[in-house]
C-alpha cells in the first residue's frame, strides 16, 4: 500500500523536515510503500538521509519564496494565487494520487478539497493550528505532537490524535558531561529566541567560576547578524561560538554537557528530544507546546517560566557547577527518552491510525 507524505521543502534544515525523513523511513520499514512529495525545492542536496527506495517528487524545482514572487508581479496573478492556486493545486494531486492509501500531510499548502473515497487524509500540525481552522476540516485525522493541544482542540474535530515526534535510533553514546560547553541548536529566527540567549548568557558568567564555560549556537538564518552584533555589543566573542548546520551533529551533542532551549513557541521541539538521548540535561522555558512534554522539572532538567531570564540563568548556572546534578538529570533524560520517545514505542500509534482504514 502506497502512503504519500507532503512537504513544504525537503531540502530544507529543520524539525518539520528531519520528521517528514524519520516518518517515511519508519513507514517503508514496516511495509508500505513510501512516496514523499516537496513542493519547493530551495537546495540541491538533502539535509537528512532519506531511504534510496523511497520516491522523491518535487512540484517545483524552485524555492518557495521564488515561486512565491513570480505570481507578485501582476494584480492579476495576485488573484490567482491567492484564490485559486491551491484549488487547481488540489485536483493535480487528486488525480495524480487516486491511488494512495494515506496521505499525511505536513505542509500548509495542501488540503484535499477533492478526495479519493479509498484514501485516508491525515494532517500533522506542528504549532498552535486555530490559524488553519478551516482547511483542517477536510482532513479525516488531525495529528498533534503534544498533549498539552488535545483538551484545546479535540471538541472541534471528531478523530485528533497526540502522536510524538520520536527518535528514529537512541545511540548507545551519551556525553560524559564534563566540557564546559552549553549546546543550543536552530534557525536563527525570532522564533528561536538567540537574542534573548545572548542576554542570559551574559548573566551567566558574571558567575567568576564559570568564566570558562563557552555557549555554542549551532544554525544560520536570517537573524545571523544581529545575533553576531548583538555578542559583539555586549563583548561576549570569546564566550559565545556560532557555528553552520552539520550533518554530523552527534559531535555537537558529545561535547556539550547541558543543552538549552530559548525558543517563543514550538510544536514540539525535537532537538530537545535529541539532546536528552545522547543525556543532555536541559533548561527550556515552559511555553505552550513542546518543552514540558520532553523535560520533566528537577527530574531530567529545568522548566522556567517563560520569558524570566534571571531565573533562566540561576538554574544554568547551578547546572553548570553541579557535575553530579548533571549527571543525574543526564541519566534521567534518556530514560525518559527511551520510555516516551522511541521509534518501537511511537510507531504502534501511527499503525493504529493507518490500520483502521484497512
Amino acid at each position: 500500500m502506497k502512503i504519500l507524505l507532503t512537504i513544504n521543502d525537503i531540502t530544507l534544515t529543520g524539525g518539520t523536515e528531519r520528521v517528514v525523513t524519520n516518518l517515511a523511513n519508519a513507514l517503508y520499514d514496516i511495509g508500505y510503500e513510501v512516496c514523499i512529495l516537496s513542493f519547493f525545492r530551495a537546495n540541491d542536496t538533502l539535509p537528512y538521509k532519506i531511504n534510496d527506495n523511497i520516491e522523491l517528487i518535487f512540484w517545483y524545482n524552485l524555492s518557495e519564496s521564488s515561486h512565491r514572487d513570480r505570481f507578485l508581479k501582476s494584480r492579476i496573478l495576485k488573484i490567482y494565487y491567492k484564490n485559486l492556486h491551491k484549488i487547481i493545486l488540489s485536483i493535480q494531486l487528486h488525480k495524480r494520487y487516486f491511488d494512495c492509501f494515506a496521505i499525511i500531510a505536513n505542509c500548509s499548502i495542501f488540503r484535499p478539497l477533492f478526495k479519493n473515497k479509498n484514501t485516508i487524509y491525515i494532517k500533522i500540525m506542528h504549532l498552535n493550528f486555530s490559524a488553519f481552522n478551516k482547511r483542517n476540516s477536510y482532513f479525516d485525522d488531525i495529528v498533534i505532537l503534544s498533549s498539552r493541544e488535545l483538551a484545546l482542540w479535540q471538541h472541534y474535530y471528531k478523530s485528533i490524535k497526540v502522536i510524538p515526534n520520536f527518535i528514529p535510533h537512541i545511540s548507545h553514546k551519551s556525553s560524559n558531561l564534563d566540557s564546559k560547553m552549553v549546546l543550543s541548536i536552530g534557525r536563527f529566527s525570532h522564533q528561536k529566541g538567540f537574542l534573548r540567549l545572548i542576554d542570559i548568557w551574559k548573566q551567566v558568567i558574571q558567575d567568576k567560576n564559570l568564566k570558562d564555560w563557552k555557549l555554542c549556537i549551532v544554525g544560520d538564518g536570517e537573524l545571523k547578524i544581529e545575533i553576531e552584533t548583538k555578542i559583539k555589543m555586549l563583548n561576549l566573542q570569546d564566550y559565545i561560538i556560532l557555528k553552520p548546520f552539520t550533518k554530523d551533529i552527534e559531535k555537537e551533542y558529545l561535547r556539550a554537557s547541558i543543552y538549552v532551549m530559548t525558543s517563543y513557541f514550538e510544536g514540539f521541539g525535537m532537538v530537545l528530544s535529541e539532546s536528552a538521548s545522547y543525556g543532555l540535561p536541559a533548561i527550556a522555558f515552559d511555553i505552550n507546546t513542546g518543552p514540558s512534554d520532553i523535560i520533566e522539572d528537577n527530574v531530567s532538567g529545568y522548566l522556567i517560566e517563560d520569558n524570566n531570564l534571571e531565573d533562566f540563568a540561576l538554574k544554568l548556572q547551578n547546572l553548570m557547577n553541579n557535575k553530579a546534578l548533571r549527571d543525574r538529570f543526564g541519566t534521567s533524560a534518556k530514560q525518559i527518552i527511551r520510555q516516551k520517545f522511541s521509534k518501537e514505542v511511537i510507531m504502534p500509534l501511527w499503525e493504529k491510525i493507518l490500520k483502521k482504514k484497512q
